[in-house]
């Protein structure tokens, strides 16, 4: 056990940085026109350091994330997402889902997963070996949703834009990156700059009084 110790702050600063950081978040988008800029390896190490930091289910760190900017493996994610896509569009999903995703205007092309300089695929980790024996990791969902989610903040705040792509079913992405049995893929990220011609949806998000109870 260590000591846990925290940086003293006044109210007024944690008002203050509440108010700049919800500002900040509020203006990140999914991106899906990307521009080819390099973005460096140390970029995204750290960014993945930082989601590393996460909380898990007895600190099991249920996650692998996978880092490609190789072009053949972009390649061949592209097309095995876009595969998926048009299976999707073409009558996998219902007419309500459909509905709902129109005003985004998303359809089943994907060019901007060999456009963007990096790809990101998290893995959710359900067990592993550890000397010759098998080991379960507890709550792997929900850790990997954090570790996301830290993920995703983190490269918003360094000033990249990302896309939480899940081109269902993901199992080709376990086949074409050569992870085991024992890792699921959780998340496609396409990380980069966005393209200077960029556009988003005007997506209103709900007021947080919307969003919270206080007690019963």
């Amino acid at each position: 056990m260590i000591p846990y110790s925290m940086p003293d702050r006044t109210a007024v600063w944690v008002g203050d940085r509440l108010a700049a950081l919800h500002g900040e978040m509020r203006s990140r988008r999914s991106c899906r026109s990307f521009s080819d800029r390099p973005v460096s390896r140390d970029t995204i190490e750290g960014l993945i350091a930082v989601a590393n930091t996460a909380p898990s289910g007895a600190n099991r760190q249920p996650w692998q994330f996978v880092a490609i900017d190789d072009p053949e493996l972009k390649r061949r994610i592209r097309e095995g997402a876009e595969e998926e896509e048009r299976k999707s569009y073409g009558g996998r999903m219902p007419q309500e889902w459909l509905d709902a995703l129109e005003p985004i205007g998303t359809d089943a092309g994907k060019a901007f997963l060999e456009v963007a300089p990096w790809l990101i695929v998290i893995f959710r980790v359900d067990w592993a070996m550890i000397d010759g024996v098998k080991y379960k990791n507890y709550y792997p969902i929900e850790s990997v949703g954090i570790a996301s989610g830290m993920f995703l903040m983190a490269c918003h705040q360094v000033g990249l834009a990302t896309l939480t792509h899940t081109p269902s079913p993901m199992r080709f992405l376990r086949d074409i990156l050569g992870r085991g049995e024992n890792e699921k893929p959780f998340l496609l990220i396409p990380v980069g700059y966005p393209a200077d011609d960029c556009t988003v949806p005007d997506l209103p998000k709900k007021d947080a009084s919307q969003v919270l109870q206080w007690n019963r």
